[in-house]
């Protein structure tokens, strides 16, 4: 192995670190307890360190982002895989989802919530996002109705469940009624 190669494996293994630090701290204390001063002292390198590999809080935001959209895609594709008949896809699908924003709230929030200085439903969109976004489609494609567009029903099926998990985490929507509510998504809105 080069010089060269083992900074380059070295580089990347900090950068994961980072992240992983970050995430760690932000699903304990929240996001506003994830600092660049915080994780320098938690991964035991320099702030500089970190700023050579993101330049802020934002940056490190929307890492967190990529990689939580991917294990969020991994996540529906494996629910949905398992499932039998098209009501048990949404049904897999939705709760999948759900569990997900549930486990992960501040990675959830690093998505769909926060300034990650991504783009996204545009051309130039990571391909962890638009995989996300593809995971929901495979499913929802077969549940939108004649008529309708595939891309435009997830997009409205999905709103429907960021709405769901958002506000039951908030403490705006009862926990109990959970289940009622995905209940009626899947058998009101995808399969009428």
């Amino acid at each position: 192995m080069s010089v060269q190669e083992r900074k380059q494996r070295e580089r990347a293994e900090r950068e994961r670190l980072i992240v992983a630090t970050a995430r760690e701290l932000a699903e304990r204390q929240g996001w506003d307890a994830v600092t660049t001063r915080r994780l320098a002292e938690s991964i035991e390198y320099s702030q500089p360190v970190l700023y050579g590999h993101f330049r802020g809080k934002r940056e490190i935001i929307g890492a967190v982002a990529l990689q939580g959209a991917t294990e969020l895609a991994a996540a529906v594709r494996a629910a949905t895989a398992a499932a039998d008949g098209p009501r048990a896809r949404v049904y897999a699908l939705a709760r999948a989802y759900l569990d997900f924003a549930e486990r992960n709230p501040a990675v959830y929030d690093a998505i769909f919530q926060l300034d990650g200085g991504l783009p996204y439903a545009r051309d130039d969109t990571p391909e962890p996002l638009k995989d996300a976004f593809a995971a929901l489609l495979e499913s929802l494609g077969e549940a939108a109705g004649e008529g309708v567009a595939a891309g435009l029903f997830t997009e409205t099926f999905w709103a429907a469940l960021h709405g769901v998990a958002t506000l039951t985490r908030s403490g705006r929507l009862p926990p109990e009624h959970t289940e009622a509510r995905l209940k009626l998504l899947v058998d009101r809105l995808a399969l009428t």
